[in-house]
Parts: C-alpha cells; structure tokens; sequence
C-alpha cells in the first residue's frame, strides 16, 4: 500500500476517533456542567484524565497527515491555505498541552496561551476552507465537493462571528453551544476534504488494476 493511499485512511480515521474522543469527554466530567454555557476547553480541564486533550492532539496531527496527503495528491491547497491549516493543526495541539484554568478562577499565563491559540484554530480553518473554494471549483477531481465546502466555510464564518460576539458583548450566554457548533463544521470540513480524498486515491487505484478475464478456447460449429 502506497503512502498515497495510506494517508488519506489515517486522516479519516483520526478525524472519527478525535469525534468520538470529544463527544465521550463531554459525557464523563461533572453533571453540574451544563454543555450550552460551558466550552469544550472548560470541560477537559475539570476532568484530569485526557480524553479531550487525547482528542484534540489525534486531531491535529490527523490534520497535518490530512495536508500531507492533499499536497501528495496535487490537490489546489498550496500556499497560504496550506500555512492556515497548519496553524490550525498546531494550534491545536498546544491548545490540548497547555490547558484553561477552572471554571471561576483568574486567568493565569497558561490559560492565555490556550485562549489565543484556540482562537487561531478557530478562525484559521474556516478562512482555509474559503480559500479553498474557488481552487476546488477551478479542479477537475475536487470540483464535486467545492459547493459542500463552501457551505461549510460559511457555516464556520458565521460561527466565528457568533462566538466573537457571545465571548465579548454576550457576557458567554450559550458559548459552549456555538463553540460545538462551530467545531462541528470546521471537523466537517476536514472530514470532507479527507472522505473525498479516500474516494480519489482508492477509486483511482482499483480504476488502474488490471482486470484478467480467463479466457476460454473458442468451439466454432459449422453445419454441414
């Protein structure tokens, strides 16, 4: 099995065990922390055993396998889409090693680190994603799913503006609900990009198998 092929099935699979880490990091912590207030940062801090900081590490270096296998495709993501997904990746993985402070404690230096990194991911992977829409568009192979990104690009836009706003002004009313969602579409990005690139590197390979058909000797009967 080449490279080409491998990393697109890594990619996918990181992208599925980082959900499935984070949706069951969500579950284990404290039943007095009510997921619509409260972010997904503030929930791995009050539960010490990893699974959310596991997650985000397995996603973010899912992300950076994601880029490799995309550049290895000569798909369009050269340049500065290319640097916005690896800040996204990156931040990601200092966001899991250096966590936030408990809910209702000061700030502390650490915990600044983790609020400015985690806002580079959040913004970097929707401006990657509309980046990315006229080059996918302009591309024959990626062409098909240049319209799904382009929602979800949107979708993760909004979603900035939304937590921009909720995080400032709106005194945090509903954070961890839009920050969820906001993760949701930006996974869904990535979970697009790598679930197409399965398609091309996996249908292109069984497309150049030779086929052998057996062959049978020919009866031709004659009537006399």
């Amino acid at each position: 099995m080449t490279a080409k092929r491998l990393y697109p099935i890594i990619a996918c699979g990181s992208i599925v065990f980082a959900v499935v880490g984070i949706v069951v990091g969500q579950l284990v912590p404290d039943p007095d922390l009510n997921p619509l207030n409260v972010t997904v940062s503030e929930y791995a801090v009050s539960d010490r055993g990893g699974v959310t900081e596991a997650a985000m590490v397995v996603l973010g270096l899912g992300s950076l396998i994601l880029l490799k296998a995309l550049k290895a495709a000569h798909a369009p993501v050269r340049g500065l889409p290319e640097r916005l997904l690896q800040v996204w990746s990156g931040a990601l993985i200092v966001a899991a090693v250096i966590p936030t402070t408990p809910i209702g404690h000061d700030l502390t230096l650490t915990a600044q680190i983790h609020r400015y990194v985690s806002v580079a991911a959040f913004v970097s992977l929707p401006a990657a994603a509309a980046l990315l829409v006229p080059r996918l568009a302009a591309h024959e192979a990626w062409q098909p799913v240049a319209r799904t990104v382009e929602w979800l690009a949107l979708a993760g836009g909004l979603g900035v503006l939304a937590i921009t706003y909720v995080a400032l002004p709106g005194e945090r009313v509903m954070i961890g609900l839009v920050e969820r969602l906001l993760l949701g579409a930006e996974v869904a990005v990535l979970a697009v990009l790598a679930a197409w690139l399965v398609r091309l590197a996996w249908g292109r390979a069984i497309a150049e198998q030779p086929v052998n058909f057996r062959t049978y000797p020919k009866f031709v009967a004659s009537r006399s």
